[in-house]
C-alpha cells in the first residue's frame, strides 16, 4: 500500500510538472503571436477580397480552403523549417525578420501611395481571368494560399525569434499552437466578415422585432466603412510592427542607435506629459517606428517596382 500510495504520489507530481509546462508553452505561444500582430491584422484584411465575386455559397467554403492551405503552410512547411533554423542557424533569424520587416514596410508602403496615386507599384497581378466560375475559384485560392505563405512566413519567423531559449519540443509544440490559433483566428474573423452583410440582410427582412431588423440594416450599412477601417488598421499595424522589427533587427546586429534615439524621444515626451506615461510611450514610440517603415517602404517601392519592370523585359 505504501508502494502504491508512494507511486501515485510521484505521478501526481508529474503531472504537475506536466500541467506546468503546458501552461509555459501555451503562455510563451501567446506572447510569441501577440508579437505577429501586424502580419495577423493584414492577413484578416487581405483575406475577404478572395471570396468577393462569389456567390454566397462559395464563401464559406473558399474560406475553408484558404483555411486549410493555411494550416499546411505552417505546420508542414514553416514549422519544420523555423526548427531547423533554430538549432542550426540562430544567426539567419535576424536577417530572416529584416527581410520580412522588410517586406511588411513595402506592403504598407504600396497601399498607401495606391490611395494617392492610383496604379501599378509593384504588383503583377494576371489580367486575364479564367473562363469558368470553377477554374476563378481555383485561381483565387490559389493565389490566396501563395499570399498566405508569405504572411504566414512573417508570423512564425517573428514567433520563433520572440520565444526563449527552450528545448526543441518546446519550441516546436509552441510555434504549432500559435500556427494553430493565429489560423483559427484570422480565418474565423474573415468568415465572420464576409457573411456580415448575408446576417444583417437576413435581420433586416426577418427579424420578429424592429430592434432586431435595425441590427440589420445597420451591419449592411456599416460593413463597407467597417472593412476600410480594417484596411486602414492593417496598414499601420504593418508599418508600426515593420519598422519595429527592422530596428530592434538592427540593435541585435550592433546598430542600436536609431532604436536608443525613439526610446529617448518617446520618454521625454511622456515625461512632458506626465499623463498616462506607460501609454503615451509606447504610443511615441509604435508611431515613429511606423514613421520609419513607412519611409523605408517608399524606398523599397520603387526599387521593386524596377525589378519588376526588368524581369517582365527579360521574359519577353
Amino acid at each position: 500500500m505504501s508502494g502504491l500510495i508512494a507511486l501515485l504520489d510521484d505521478v501526481a507530481a508529474l503531472a504537475k510538472v506536466a500541467a506546468a509546462s503546458l501552461d509555459d508553452v501555451v503562455a510563451q505561444a501567446s506572447k510569441a503571436g501577440a508579437k505577429a500582430a501586424g502580419a495577423v491584422i493584414d492577413d484578416a484584411a487581405v483575406t475577404p477580397k478572395y471570396v468577393q465575386g462569389f456567390e454566397a455559397s462559395r464563401e464559406l467554403p473558399i474560406v475553408w480552403r484558404i483555411a486549410k492551405g493555411s494550416i499546411k503552410n505552417k505546420l508542414l512547411i514553416l514549422l519544420p523549417v523555423a526548427l531547423l533554423l533554430a538549432s542550426f542557424a540562430p544567426w539567419m533569424i535576424p536577417p530572416l525578420l529584416m527581410l520580412g520587416g522588410a517586406y511588411l514596410c513595402f506592403e504598407g508602403a504600396e497601399k498607401i501611395l495606391h490611395v494617392f496615386f492610383p496604379g501599378d507599384h509593384g504588383h503583377t497581378e494576371k489580367k486575364e481571368l479564367p473562363a469558368t466560375a470553377a477554374h476563378l475559384e481555383e485561381a483565387k485560392v490559389s493565389g490566396a494560399i501563395k499570399t498566405d505563405f508569405i504572411l504566414s512566413a512573417e508570423i512564425m519567423t517573428i514567433a520563433l525569434a520572440a520565444l526563449p531559449p527552450n528545448s526543441v519540443a518546446f519550441q516546436a509544440v509552441a510555434l504549432a499552437l500559435v500556427a494553430v490559433g493565429i489560423t483559427v483566428l484570422v480565418y474565423g474573423s474573415v468568415a465572420l466578415i464576409v457573411k456580415a452583410d448575408d446576417v444583417g440582410l437576413h435581420l433586416a427582412g426577418e427579424g420578429r422585432l424592429s430592434a432586431t431588423r435595425a441590427l440589420g440594416r445597420g451591419i449592411v450599412r456599416w460593413m463597407p466603412a467597417f472593412m476600410k477601417l480594417l484596411t486602414i488598421v492593417g496598414t499601420a499595424a504593418m508599418l508600426w510592427v515593420g519598422g519595429s522589427i527592422i530596428l530592434h533587427s538592427l540593435e541585435e546586429l550592433g546598430v542600436g542607435g536609431p532604436v536608443h534615439l525613439i526610446h529617448g524621444i518617446a520618454a521625454g515626451v511622456a515625461h512632458t506629459l506626465n499623463v498616462a506615461q506607460g501609454f503615451v510611450e509606447w504610443f511615441v514610440t509604435a508611431t515613429l517606428d511606423g514613421i520609419f517603415g513607412l519611409v523605408l517602404g517608399l524606398v523599397i517601392v520603387p526599387v521593386v517596382t524596377r525589378a519588376t519592370a526588368l524581369m517582365h523585359q527579360l521574359r519577353s
